[in-house]
């Protein structure tokens, strides 16, 4: 979180008169003696003015060297920034430069600065988030994982339970005040709707046939990124076809194909979604195996295919819909819909800013890390706990490191 102070406007300046020296004029009698004035008390002017300047920087230093900013009083400090940085950090990717990590610090800080205003007024209002609400946000966004795959990104995060419940906490609290002080005056007519869509026609001018499609994978190779919520993983081909067979055989008994997906699926990028792959365009269908894409382009909406192999997996897939070729008209639900989404985006996004630019003027906020880094010319502001090792994530000693 980002300290921003309010600054008092200075006092206007006088409107120079128009006309340079002929305005001098005007004034002849006591234009020199004006002007001498000035000249004497021009210096005792900057004195005050210097001493109160230096009144203020010494006002302004940090209370300790790990003491990145304060909001209204309350401290945020380096091991907090540090701990979300390292969360944020690609695991399977080197480090980036020094100056892209402290980027990201600094923009890391800026959103606690945010949300520590929020929360302030969150707790003024009485809006905090529940322990009850913070623990079923836990168990859902923990769902897609094991118990062992889920302890092991937090080890590699160096996080902890304790450490991510405070950061839901913390989510859930400031989602209720953007609730409650800028989405709840968004609205979007049908006039609206109308004109975007008489002004953008051609977006939704359909080129080819498009299909909505879901699908359960099944590999026969263990996968210790897997991410269904059973941890079901078959290790074998053998293991693998029984797996899809048995699958397949419950979704022709009337199981829910979405749920089943959750459960079993061992794709990691659309188990979590019931398998839901959203639209494919015809064009794109041409890259997997023909017979792949006579199965999918002959399937009826909600029909579900046999066990197909595919690339050394076996896959299941459903067609959840179809779209012809053409003008979507208006009055299609799914048109609408979208354009409604984007202009409350839109809506949204400038309110959200708006509404932040006035908390923060009305806060007392400093960002000693920023004021640090542009006066060290870039360089991490010295701890006083002991640094991470070099080339540790959290290290700042150059290449290759954060």
């Amino acid at each position: 979180m980002s300290a921003r102070h309010r600054v008092q406007n200075p006092e206007p300046a006088a409107q120079q008169p128009r006309g340079g020296r002929a305005a001098k004029g005007a004034a002849v009698g006591n234009c020199r003696s004006d002007d001498h004035a000035r000249a004497h008390r021009l210096p005792a002017f900057l004195l005050v003015a210097t001493l109160l300047a230096g009144a203020a920087c010494r006002s302004q230093a940090p209370p300790g060297p790990d003491v990145w900013a304060v909001v209204n009083g309350k401290e945020i400090r380096r091991e907090e920034v540090e701990k979300l940085y390292r969360s944020q950090l690609a695991l399977d990717q080197p480090p980036p430069p020094h100056e892209q990590a402290l980027s990201m610090k600094l923009a890391i800080l800026d959103e606690l600065i945010n949300n520590e205003i929020l929360l302030e007024r969150a707790r003024k209002l009485g809006m905090e988030a529940t322990d009850g609400e913070v623990e079923d946000k836990f168990i859902e966004m923990k769902a897609p994982y094991t118990e062992e795959e889920f302890q092991r990104q937090l080890r590699e995060r160096e996080l902890t339970v304790e450490d991510l419940k405070r950061d839901l906490r913390r989510q859930l609290t400031v989602q209720k005040v953007f609730n409650r002080e800028v989405f709840s005056r968004v609205s979007v007519s049908d006039q609206e709707i109308a004109e975007f869509y008489e002004q953008n026609r051609e977006q939704f001018n359909v080129r080819e046939p498009q299909y909505r499609i879901a699908q359960i994978v099944v590999t026969p190779r263990p996968d210790p990124g897997l991410r269904n919520r059973k941890g079901d993983d078959a290790t074998t081909d053998a293991e693998a076809r029984r797996k899809a067979a048995s699958l397949l055989q419950q979704i022709q008994a009337g199981a829910d194909f979405n749920q089943l997906a959750m459960d079993y699926s061992e794709d990691p990028t659309t188990a979590s979604t019931g398998g839901d792959l959203g639209y494919i365009p015809e064009s794109a269908l041409n890259n997997t195996d023909p017979a792949v894409k006579r199965i999918i382009t002959g399937m009826r909406p909600g029909e579900v295919s046999n066990v197909v192999g595919m690339g050394g997996t076996y896959r299941i897939f459903k067609m959840v819909a179809r779209e012809a070729a053409g003008q979507r008209q208006l009055e299609d639900v799914r048109t609408k819909e979208f354009i409604c989404d984007t202009l409350r985006n839109r809506k949204e996004q400038l309110l959200r800013a708006a509404f932040l630019t006035i908390a923060r003027e009305e806060a007392r906020v400093t960002n000693y890390l920023a004021r640090q880094v542009l006066e060290s010319a870039g360089k991490l502001p010295a701890s006083s706990s002991p640094a991470p090792a070099a080339g540790a994530p959290g290290g700042t000693t150059p290449p290759p490191q954060p």
